[in-house]
């Protein structure tokens, strides 16, 4: 697949980099403590066996990014030593290992950004996403992909659908989200389905929920902003707050991290009901166990996603999910510190991409 003009030409680069890595820049956006991102070379890394070399197209900027920059930690993950950010990432594969395909070279990939172990209890079961030393990028002590090159397992780095671009490829990851949450619901035809946060997850999850053939799709958010996206891309809008009534939902998606919006949306399942906890904010969430009992209503929280990227990149590819209509800002390697406070700055954005 030949690259557009503002991606990476993995056929001219290919070569250089396997041969004098020492050669060859690899500028990365490094977290070196809170409030301090920095621009500085790191060297080409050469692919293990197993493993290939890509060159990154774009790197969308996640809340755990922001959320690292401006407080250093999330649980039990603290920053202790810099770290290269980003973990929404796609790019073109310039080289590979001894062990994989070498007409590899040249594919746009969607990079998984979550390689287990194989080898503990949760791997063998297939629960993957659940392996304790899974190494996820951008999570301490882990560098992540916004760098220019960056080697990962082969059975991570999903081929995308020809068409594709390395901006859209780079969506898998959040819409992996959506078709998690939609999967641990068991979202079918007919479903209606409550989304609690209007923010890029939020509007991926929504198209996911449709695809998957939600009969109605409703979201709620503060902003009046979001509420437009999600009114824009066909989908029910509703100020947070206001009533939801009773018995009106088959599936709640909490994407926005509120104790509040959750019991709102608890209370708003019919019975049998399936809730999915997505949005990370409140250490607890309050839960009626008369309502849990009664309308025997189901809870479950997802960490992460597995088997997912697949799915993914086809539903982009397909159309059913708009990722052009959340990507609203763009920007060079050089300013990534104004992609991480973007929000903090504009209130009229979504998603924004690096472009190493």
């Amino acid at each position: 697949m030949i690259p557009s003009a503002d991606e990476p030409d993995p056929a001219g680069e290919a070569d250089s980099a396997v041969s004098d890595p020492a050669a060859v820049p690899n500028p990365a956006a490094v977290l070196k403590a809170v409030g301090e991102v920095v621009v500085e070379d790191r060297p080409v890394p050469q692919p293990d066996p197993h493993q290939v070399l890509v060159a990154i197209g774009a790197v969308g900027i996640c809340g755990s990014d922001v959320h690292y920059y401006q407080h250093g930690r999330i649980g039990d993950f603290v920053l202790r030593a810099p770290m290269i950010i980003g973990h929404e990432s796609a790019g073109y594969v310039v080289a590979v290992g001894d062990d994989v395909d070498p007409t590899r070279v040249g594919q746009l990939v969607a990079l998984e950004p979550g390689v287990p172990c194989k080898e503990c209890r949760q791997c063998q079961a297939g629960r993957y996403n659940l392996c304790p030393e899974v190494q996820f990028f951008a999570t301490p002590p882990v560098d992540g992909s916004l760098v220019k090159y960056v080697a990962i397992d082969a059975a991570f780095a999903h081929p995308a659908p020809q068409g594709l671009s390395a901006e859209q490829a780079a969506m898998a990851e959040p819409v992996s989200v959506g078709v998690w949450a939609s999967r641990k619901a068991e979202v079918t035809l007919g479903d209606r389905v409550l989304i609690t946060g209007a923010g890029p997850v939020g509007l991926f999850a929504a198209q996911v929920a449709r695809a998957f053939g939600a009969a109605s799709v409703t979201l709620t958010d503060l902003s009046e902003y979001r509420l437009q996206a999600a009114a824009d891309l066909g989908f029910n809008a509703q100020r947070a707050g206001a009533p939801l009534g009773e018995d009106q939902y088959d599936v709640l998606f909490e994407c926005s991290g509120s104790a509040e919006a959750f019991t709102d949306g608890m209370r708003a399942l019919d019975r049998a009901g399936r809730a999915v906890v997505i949005g990370m904010g409140a250490e607890q969430l309050p839960v009626e166990v008369a309502a849990l009992q009664g309308r025997e209503l189901s809870v479950s929280g997802i960490f992460r996603y597995r088997n997912c990227y697949p799915a993914a990149v086809q539903l982009i590819a397909q159309g059913a999910v708009d990722v052009a209509a959340v990507v609203t800002h763009r920007f060079a390697i050089e300013d990534t510190e104004d992609a991480l406070t973007l929000a903090r700055r504009e209130p009229h954005s979504l998603k924004a991409v690096v472009v190493p």
